[in-house]
């Protein structure tokens, strides 16, 4: 695998810890800012926002210009809002810092996953996905625990800062490892793009992202209150916990890389199967500390070996503009934890008990199969239909203002 990827694991890894490390610095913040923790939570809220908006806006307007150059500035963008994160005099300024600060999430992953697979033979697409995307899962365990544990001892402003130089190390590491002749953008321009993500197949792809991430994020939303009312775990406890989690999500991660570079489809249903089934047995999982911390790394194993298949299935269905449609997949992991969380939250509050999240989770689970079997169901008629001899010309022949420009160093 090329170094190139590890560059993009480290632009991973900063975005990932910067993601999750506000959940553990709330208290902090509203402490610090004289708000309460709900209005803190809104700070949450911005940052997904942020990756919704910017995902499919930023690979949009960007898909004219060199991958590399595209990656670089997306850092660029992200130390500016993490430094003026850290900077923030009240809740509002933090609240617009946020917001800035998710404004590349989506569009680096995106532009970022089309780049690993240009670097790999076509036999190792998926696995080099899955290795950009274990920046992410790393942050989980080492990042996210860190940078908690400096904004209690040092202010969570030092957060902010400590973040900020992860992202200057991803911009150097980009600069020198990317190399230039695989980052030209499609030529298609903004209204390429757009008219790439019309077709049924690509929507159902992303469907199947909402509804699959959309089961994980039920459950995990709320994985505080099932560990420590349901299982019995200490507050104090929660972080290793999580961490677990993290560890089972890094494993997932390699393992759906290396099974869909032999079966994408195969990984998707099996991967979304087992996520069904750990969240079927979280009740049961939650009873003693022992299974409750197998059924946290089960979890993180179970949803994230989808993580690369989704990637690449939303990639495959718009080949014709594969960074904005990459990226849209990451506003679709972000409506995922949003919608999930609104699912579970929704059976917490009718009293179905503690680990009813879980449950609710199957449903979403089953549903994203469903879609993957419609998508499925698609792709089959439409590889069954006659190809006119005028078409078959066509298909083997592409226009000349549909050709990509050699591009030379």
């Amino acid at each position: 695998m090329p170094l190139a990827l590890l560059a993009l694991a480290v632009g991973a890894f900063g975005i990932g810890t910067t993601e999750f490390a506000m959940m553990g610095l709330l208290p902090d913040v509203a402490g610090d800012l004289g708000t309460s923790i709900p209005s803190a939570g809104h700070l949450v809220s911005a940052y997904a926002l942020g990756v919704v908006v910017g995902a499919p806006l930023l690979a949009a307007v960007t898909a004219r210009l060199p991958r590399r150059r595209v990656l670089v500035g997306l850092m660029v963008l992200f130390v500016a809002g993490n430094a003026l994160s850290a900077a923030a005099p009240d809740h509002g300024w933090l609240l617009a810092a946020r917001f800035l600060s998710g404004l590349p999430h989506g569009a680096f992953f995106g532009v970022g996953a089309v780049v690993a697979t240009g670097l790999v033979a076509p036999e190792r697409k998926a696995r080099s996905v899955s290795l950009m995307f274990l920046g992410l899962t790393v942050a989980n365990i080492v990042g996210v625990p860190a940078a908690t544990l400096m904004g209690q001892h040092l202010g969570w402003r030092a957060t902010f800062l400590a973040v900020s130089a992860i992202g200057l190390v991803a911009i150097a590491a980009l600069a020198l490892l990317v190399p230039d002749d695989h980052t030209r953008g499609e030529s298609g321009g903004l209204r390429g793009e757009i008219a790439a993500l019309r077709g049924l197949p690509v929507w159902l792809a992303l469907g199947t992202t909402v509804a699959g991430f959309g089961a994980l994020f039920s459950a995990y939303s709320y994985i505080t209150p099932m560990l420590t009312d349901a299982a019995g775990y200490g507050d104090a406890s929660v972080t290793v916990l999580l961490a677990l989690f993290g560890v089972g999500a890094t494993a997932g991660n390699l393992l759906g890389g290396r099974l869909a570079d032999h079966s994408l489809r195969g990984t998707l249903f099996g991967g979304l199967i087992a996520l069904g089934a750990v969240l079927a047995l979280f009740p049961l999982l939650m009873r003693a500390e022992w299974s409750a911390a197998v059924g946290v790394t089960l979890l993180g194993t179970a949803a994230f070996t989808t993580g690369s298949p989704l990637q690449l299935m939303v990639m495959e269905k718009a080949a014709a503009a594969p960074s904005l449609a990459s990226s849209a997949n990451q506003a679709a992991f972000n409506l995922a934890n949003a919608g999930g969380a609104w699912v579970g939250g929704l059976v917490l509050a009718a009293g179905f008990g503690v680990t009813s999240p879980a449950v609710a989770g199957v449903g979403l689970a089953v549903l994203g199969i469903v879609v993957a079997g419609v998508a499925y169901g698609v792709d089959r008629r439409r590889s069954d239909l006659p190809v006119m001899p005028g078409r078959l010309i066509a298909a083997h022949v592409p226009p000349a203002r549909q050709q990509t420009p050699t591009h030379t160093p």
